[in-house]
């Protein structure tokens, strides 16, 4: 999918990721020969990265510079003064070919909070997962890995948002001592740890509560995962997590924001 910045980052891939990489690729191509030969097996030759878009100036390479873009846009947004950045055909042609993502954001589905709107982003700006509850899990953790590890994403912003309705189930049902049908029960399982903790305190709204502690325990479990803590510690990589208000269209960075 993206192209790798430096052999450092290349060369803490195993042989795992590297298969993982080369199927993901699939996801941003019909084929390495429509590509002009270009692989995303880790190691091997590779285009060039795009160069920066015309429209949205360069391409931040740090994490203060990716978290300041973000930000900048998250206050378009709130200030209803868009710029739409990266959003036509001629950006559609530009990252056609290869993609060089700036940011990395794990939210979760719901239908109010969608991440390219939120920070008034484009096309290939940034890598985006979404999950119930912003919830991960093997697939999902390896889903953000990839562009910090394969092409030097510098920023992972885990976002979560108020009145979710996925912790307010899985409160509930905990709280009650209840399961939750179907799949929706794994949601549930996942969000345990930040109702642990959540139980422990006092809080006017429960739910709310609930929500920031596990926006915050999944940024810092992501910050010393095996594989991007070194990345975190060289300074090459920032973890941040935030909460967006539904009524203001405001983020608000919990932890981790980078500094200049």
């Amino acid at each position: 999918m993206g192209t790798a910045r430096t052999p450092q980052r290349r060369a803490i891939l195993t042989g795992g990721l590297a298969a993982t990489a080369a199927m993901l690729t699939a996801c941003s191509s019909n084929s390495d020969s429509a590509n002009g030969g270009k692989t995303s097996a880790v190691g091997a030759a590779k285009t060039p990265s795009p160069s920066p878009s015309p429209a949205a100036g360069a391409r931040p390479d740090s994490p203060w510079a990716a978290f300041a873009r973000l930000m900048d846009g998250n206050k378009r947004w709130v200030d209803g003064r868009l710029q739409h950045p990266d959003r036509d055909p001629k950006r559609r042609e530009f990252v056609a070919e290869a993609q060089d993502p700036y940011g990395v954001v794990l939210s979760c589905i719901d239908s109010r909070v969608p991440p390219e709107l939120v920070f008034d982003t484009g096309l290939g700006d940034l890598f985006v997962m979404r999950t119930g509850g912003q919830v991960v899990g093997p697939v999902v953790v390896g889903s953000v890995e990839y562009g910090p590890m394969t092409s030097g994403t510098p920023l992972i912003v885990v976002l979560g948002h108020q009145r979710c309705g996925a912790v307010k189930a899985a409160y509930e049902a905990m709280r009650d001592g209840k399961k939750l049908p179907g799949n929706l029960q794994a949601i549930s399982d996942a969000l345990r740890p930040a109702y642990r903790e959540t139980a422990r305190g006092k809080h006017a709204d429960p739910v709310d509560a609930m929500v920031r502690i596990h926006t915050k325990q999944t940024a810092a479990e992501l910050r010393t995962n095996r594989d991007l803590a070194p990345l975190v510690k060289k300074g090459d990589l920032a973890v941040v997590s935030a909460y967006y208000s539904l009524d203001t269209g405001r983020v608000e960075v919990l932890t981790g924001a980078p500094s200049a």
